[in-house]
């Protein structure tokens, strides 16, 4: 992980957008694989993971930025 500092809004708001370009880039890079006449699964399934992995940074810090509302 980046050391940026995750203690203002701004850099939570910064880092949340390269991890979601990030994402929609292995997105793109697993269709691409995908399509290919003999993909090679192995290497999708590493971005798959990456991919998910990515998608829990950007839950967690989506949930940091998030006020907790109590009803």
């Amino acid at each position: 992980m980046d050391d940026l500092d995750y203690t203002s809004e701004e850099a939570l708001e910064a880092r949340l957008a390269e991890l979601r370009q990030d994402h929609a880039d292995f997105d793109a890079a697993i269709q691409a694989l995908a399509l290919s006449p003999l993909p090679d699964m192995m290497l999708i399934g590493r971005l798959k993971r990456k991919k998910l992995a990515l998608k829990d940074e950007i839950a967690r810090l989506e949930d940091m930025l998030t006020p907790d509302i109590i009803a």
